[in-house]
């Protein structure tokens, strides 16, 4: 585990820079959907799922709970490098370890498509008058 330099000191004892949480397993990129609780976030990312049957992919995504520390501080919307962990709570066993400035894909739920508006030419009338 790589200590990394933050902007703020926080005294959280579960962040993965200043406290002694230490991180394990599995890591991922991901968007922040939701940063509403204290100290937490909901991170989505989309993945591929190959149909046997059909032999094609199919898009799917994946929501987990996270730990935010108070150094890292996330919001919606922001990229992140999420990490495995010991369980935190009964849903929480993640914690964001750092925020990407790359840009991530976007999850297919959070995608909007606008529609190119076209000007309808009005069809010519013929008419019949013997």
């Amino acid at each position: 585990m790589v200590k990394k330099e933050t902007k703020s000191e926080c005294e959280d004892k579960n962040c993965p820079i200043h406290g002694s949480l230490k991180t394990r397993g599995r890591s991922f990129k991901g968007v922040v959907v939701s940063s509403k609780a204290q100290k937490s976030a909901v991170v989505e990312w989309a993945r591929l799922r190959k149909d046997k049957k059909y032999e094609r992919y199919e898009k799917r995504r994946t929501k987990v709970q996270v730990h935010n520390p108070e150094c890292i501080n996330a919001k919606e919307g922001d990229n992140v490098i999420i990490s495995e962990c010991r369980p935190l709570s009964k849903t929480k066993q993640f914690v964001i370890t750092s925020l990407v400035k790359d840009k991530v894909k976007e999850t297919p739920t959070k995608v909007k498509t606008e529609k190119k508006e076209t000007k309808k030419q009005p069809k010519k009338v013929e008419n019949k008058s013997e």
